[in-house]
């Protein structure tokens, strides 16, 4: 069934006219949906509900957040060479301060 943009407007204000928002809204996003190159076939099929399955593994707190995608050709550094460990000076040695210069004449 091949419907046009024009069927589909009259028939959402007819729907909010009725104060069935629910269809209404749902008639706006497959008019979008077509004006935006789908087939009216595929616009009728799309689920414009706008809740999506989260995958099994990640629900709970804190899943839905974006993870950072690094750029094309991005490669970790290089990690420390464990043999240079303990080079630095010993804790709780003093570090080097040079000696105040006394500029004031008394």
């Amino acid at each position: 069934m091949t419907e046009t943009i024009e069927d589909l407007q009259r028939r959402m204000e007819e729907a909010a006219h009725a104060l069935d928002f629910e269809e209404a809204r749902r008639l706006r996003d497959r008019i979008n949906l077509i004006r935006g190159g789908a087939s009216g076939d595929e616009a009728a099929r799309a689920d414009t509900s706008g809740l999506a399955r989260q995958q099994p593994g990640a629900m709970g707190l804190g899943t839905s957040r974006q993870r950072p995608v690094p750029p094309p050709g991005w490669k970790p550094p290089p990690k420390p060479d464990l043999m240079t460990s303990g080079s630095k000076a010993p804790r709780g040695s003093a570090p080097k301060i040079p000696p105040l210069r006394n500029d004031k004449k008394r």
